[in-house]
């Protein structure tokens, strides 16, 4: 495991000091967040934790199911007290960028249903403005060209529709990801957020904006937790 992966893996077992016995947790996507769901797994092994997981994407459901850590769907639970989750960008006002694994509606489904929100990171994606990252958006396939052309006006760079393998990647919803470029500028990202919701054919934008209250994250120096002011936790 190189040095990345390490303090990836610091901040994601970190963040499973805050899950107690029978609660309800939304389980994230991504490479910092896998660390927390292996942890969790770990711990119902080991010390009979006793909790239920809601997955925020196929990839999250395999691992958790091979772990062994009880599922269900959001739809079968009211509320969620605890939701924990990676990001692609976060900045000092808690708002974040996420989306690049391209489970953005899910995770944003998830989130809002949670009594509060942790967010699992790395010292590489802190920065004082959002949108050096590509904020993805999700658009549905048969509207993705008008969205596209109606996001352009928005952003100020160049707009990308996400590939794989020479395709169009197909999130978990059916749906395209448009990787806009906007560069460091979204200083206010609630104002970006209602903007391109608003706009036919797009499903979900990659801005999530006050709902994450807590930060943890590694750097060289160690683990940073940051904790929001007047926050759920």
């Amino acid at each position: 495991m190189d040095a990345v992966e390490e303090l990836k893996q610091e901040a994601g077992i970190a963040a499973c000091k805050y899950v107690k016995n029978g609660m309800k947790i939304g389980l994230g996507t991504g490479s910092t967040v896998k660390y927390t769901i292996i942890e969790l797994g770990r711990r119902i092994a080991e010390e009979d934790l006793q909790i239920i997981g809601v997955p925020t994407s196929e990839a999250t459901k395999e691992l958790a199911e091979s772990l062994n850590i009880p599922l269900s769907d959001l739809s079968e639970i009211e509320k969620l007290d605890l939701t924990i989750d990676g990001a692609d960008e976060f900045d000092p006002n808690f708002d974040l960028i996420k989306g690049g694994g391209g489970a953005l509606t899910r995770e944003k489904i998830v989130a809002l249903a949670s009594n509060a929100m942790i967010v699992v990171a790395d010292d590489r994606k802190k920065v004082s403005t959002l949108g050096q990252f590509p904020l993805p958006v999700e658009v549905s396939i048969s509207d993705w060209d008008e969205a596209k052309e109606k996001i352009s006006p928005i952003c100020p760079g160049k707009i990308n529709l996400r590939m794989k393998n020479e395709e169009p990647f197909v999130t978990d919803n059916g749906g395209y990801i448009l990787d806009c470029n906007f560069g460091p500028m979204i200083s206010k990202p609630d104002i970006y957020e209602k903007k391109i919701n608003s706009i036919e054919g797009v499903v979900e934008v990659g801005l999530f904006v006050g709902i994450c209250d807590v930060i943890i994250f590694s750097s060289l120096s160690g683990i940073q937790i940051l904790t929001k002011p007047n926050g759920r936790l």
